[in-house]
C-alpha cells in the first residue's frame, strides 16, 4: 500500500537527495517535486474528514472523506459531495481539509491523506504542470517565485524545491524577476534554513547590484560555525557581482592563509571546509559562468592550492580536466616531495601526465595526424620515467583511468 503523506515525501526528498549537475548548483534537489508527484496521479481532490475507524487485530483502519473541491479528475470520476473511504485511519477533524490524490480509482494505491491549509490547496491545485522545453520551464518557474518563504512549510519547501530541481540555465533568465531585497534579507536572517543559504547566495549574485557585494563579503569572511553549509553558493554569488576583484578577496581570505575571524572578532584556524568551498566555487565559475572570469585566471587561483597536501589530489584532477598542462614540471617535482608522499596524490599526478600525453590536438584537414604538441611529448617522457620509478602506482592509475 503506497501511503505517504505529501509533506513527509517532500521533506525526506529534500534532506536525502544530493545536488547533481542537472540541478541548480549548490541546491539539494528533491527526488520528486509536488508537481511531478501530482503529474503521476489521475485525480487530485480536496476532502473533508467525516469519520473513521481505527485498525483492529483483524481489520485495517479506514477514514471517510467528503469531496469538497476538485483539483482535477480524469474522466470526471469524482465529484463534489462524493464520499471516499480511504484504507487507513486518520485522526481527523471536521474543520480540517485533506488532499486526496492517486492513480486510477483504486484508493489503496493513493497517497495517504494529507492535511493542507487553504493556501496550500490553492498552491497545489493551481500550479502549472512540468514541461520539458527550457523556455517554458523558465516561464513556469515564475509561478513559484512568491512562495520561497511562505509560512506554510509544504508551500515554501516545494517552491524552493522547484528552483533546486531546475537547471541553472533555466534559472538565469528569471534573474530580473527575483526579489533582490528579500533574498539579501533571507541570506543574513539566522532563521533561514541552512539548506537554502547556498541557493540564496547564488541568487543574490544573479540579481545583485555592486553595492550588494558587501553583504555577501561579510557573510563569507566572518565565520559563525566550523562548517557552513551552502557557503560555496554565497561565494559564487559574490564572484558573479565582483568578478576578478572578488576572486582576489577569496584567495587572500581562504586560500593564502590558514586563519579566519569568527563572529566575535576572534582569530581562529581556518576550517578546511572553507577552502574546499572556494574550490567548488572555482568549478562553478568554470562550468556555469565561463565568461565572467577568464579561465586562465581561474587556473591561477587553483594553482595556489597545489601546495596543500590535503587538497592536492583534487586540485590536480581539476586542472587535468581543465587541460592546464602548464604545471607538469611542478607536479613531477611534487612526486618526490616527502610532504606529498600520499598514494592519492601520486595517482592523481600519474593520471594528469597520462591525460596530458593524450591531448594531441585535432587531425589536419587532409586527415594527417597533428604534430605532437610539446606538452604531450614531455608527458610521454615523464610517464616513462614514472613507470620505471613507480610501476605499481602507474599501473593502478592506468587501471582506473577512463579513456
Amino acid at each position: 500500500m503506497r501511503m505517504l503523506p505529501l509533506l513527509a515525501v517532500l521533506l525526506m526528498a529534500l534532506v536525502s537527495a544530493s545536488a547533481e549537475a542537472a540541478f541548480c548548483p549548490f541546491c539539494d534537489a528533491p527526488t520528486l517535486v509536488m508537481a511531478e508527484q501530482i503529474q503521476q496521479c489521475d485525480h487530485l481532490v480536496l476532502g473533508k474528514w467525516i469519520g473513521g475507524e481505527k485498525a483492529t487485530a483483524v481489520k485495517g483502519g479506514t477514514s471517510k472523506f467528503e469531496v469538497v473541491e476538485i483539483g482535477f479528475s480524469t474522466g470526471d470520476k469524482f465529484k463534489v459531495g462524493q464520499v471516499l473511504e480511504m484504507p487507513l485511519y486518520v485522526a481527523g477533524t471536521e474543520t480540517a481539509r485533506y488532499t486526496l490524490m492517486g492513480p486510477e480509482e483504486r484508493l489503496e494505491d493513493w497517497h495517504a491523506p494529507a492535511e493542507v491549509s487553504t493556501d496550500a490547496w490553492l498552491y497545489l491545485s493551481k500550479m502549472p504542470a512540468p514541461v520539458t522545453d527550457p523556455k517554458a520551464q523558465t516561464e513556469r518557474l515564475m509561478y513559484f517565485l512568491p512562495y520561497f518563504e511562505h509560512p506554510d512549510l509544504l508551500v515554501s519547501n516545494d517552491a524552493f524545491a522547484e528552483f533546486a530541481a531546475a537547471p541553472y540555465d533555466v534559472i538565469v533568465p528569471v534573474k530580473d524577476k527575483l526579489p533582490r531585497d528579500k533574498i539579501l534579507q533571507w541570506l543574513v536572517d539566522p532563521k533561514t534554513p541552512v539548506t537554502r543559504i547556498g541557493f540564496y547566495g547564488l541568487m543574490a549574485g544573479l540579481c545583485g547590484q555592486p553595492e550588494d557585494a558587501a553583504v555577501l563579503e561579510k557573510k563569507i569572511l566572518i565565520l559563525d560555525a566550523d562548517f557552513r553549509l551552502g557557503i560555496e553558493g554565497v561565494m559564487a554569488g559574490y564572484l558573479l557581482i565582483r568578478g576578478e576583484e572578488g576572486l582576489k578577496v577569496l584567495e587572500d581570505a581562504k586560500m593564502r592563509t590558514k586563519v579566519a575571524t569568527d563572529a566575535k572578532g576572534k582569530e581562529i584556524p581556518l576550517p578546511f571546509s572553507e577552502t574546499y568551498a572556494v574550490m567548488q566555487t572555482l568549478r562553478f565559475m568554470w562550468t556555469y559562468e565561463p565568461d565572467r572570469i577568464p579561465k586562465d585566471r581561474l587556473k591561477q587561483s587553483m594553482h595556489i592550492l597545489l601546495d596543500r597536501p590535503e587538497l592536492a589530489d583534487l586540485v590536480i584532477t581539476d586542472l587535468a580536466r581543465w587541460k592546464d598542462w602548464s604545471i607538469q614540471d611542478r607536479l613531477i617535482a611534487l612526486y618526490d616531495d616527502k610532504n606529498f608522499e600520499i598514494p592519492a596524490i601520486r595517482r592523481a599526478i600519474v593520471r594528469y601526465v597520462i591525460q596530458c600525453s593524450r591531448d594531441v590536438g585535432e587531425p589536419a584537414a587532409d586527415g594527417t595526424a597533428a604534430t605532437l604538441p610539446e606538452h604531450a611529448v614531455k608527458a610521454l617522457a615523464n610517464l616513462k620515467v614514472l613507470e620505471e620509478k613507480d610501476p605499481k602506482t602507474v599501473g593502478d592509475a592506468k587501471r582506473y583511468l577512463i579513456k
